[in-house]
């Protein structure tokens, strides 16, 4: 590259151009530490270097609440997820499963299930951090595209921050629910028939 006066020029940054790459990726970077700083992260734990599979049969809830957040790993990733927060919930047919990659060994299944036999799983102020979710789900009384800071209908504190995204509802009823998430918290769970077991291969819910 050479210079007006026909000189040889090495090194030269178009700053312009840089300034327009740069700022999106600063603004994303700034609006993620607001968000740790304010402690808007969804799990209050580092989080595994897996997600996990969870399906179900059919979810009854009350008091539902959905908006975007973060977790963080032990090594400081940001992981994106978008939050379903329930205030009472009953699964049938409840199944967690993830599968571990082990030198050596190969892949090793890790598989629990409960809530079958007409007795469903009990959970209170229940938290999913998913990245996938599927079924067939019906509302009563959404409210769709509310301000995450003001959500009320969920569990206590399950709110995002100002501005973003957010859809609650009274109740929820879904079937055939799909998960894949990082974390799943709630404030009590009651696992009735639990049975947890551990396979070579993979061995998933879905």
């Amino acid at each position: 590259m050479r210079d007006g006066q026909g000189l040889h020029v090495t090194g030269r940054v178009r700053w312009r151009r840089f300034a327009a790459l740069s700022v999106p990726g600063f603004a994303a970077t700034v609006a993620l530490a607001v968000a740790l700083a304010n402690g808007a992260i969804a799990a209050s734990f580092a989080v595994s270097g897996q997600q996990f599979k969870v399906s179900a049969d059919e979810l009854q809830g009350e008091g539902f609440a959905q908006y975007g957040s973060v977790d963080t790993n032990a090594r400081g990733d940001i992981l994106p997820v978008a939050v379903t927060a329930i205030r009472k919930a009953k699964i049938d047919n409840l199944c967690q499963s993830v599968v571990t990659h082990l030198p050596i060994i190969g892949d090793i299944s890790l598989k629990l299930s409960a809530g079958g036999g007409g007795k469903p799983v009990e959970a209170r102020d229940l938290y999913m951090d998913a990245t996938q979710m599927s079924g067939d789900a019906g509302f009563n009384n959404i409210e769709i595209g509310r301000d995450a800071s003001t959500l009320d209908k969920g569990p206590d504190g399950a709110q995002g921050l100002q501005d973003l995204f957010a859809q609650q509802a009274d109740d929820i009823s879904m079937s055939k629910l799909r998960t894949v998430a990082w974390a799943t918290t709630a404030g009590t769970f009651k696992l009735n028939g639990l049975s947890m077991k551990i396979s070579k291969g993979k061995k998933e819910c879905f």
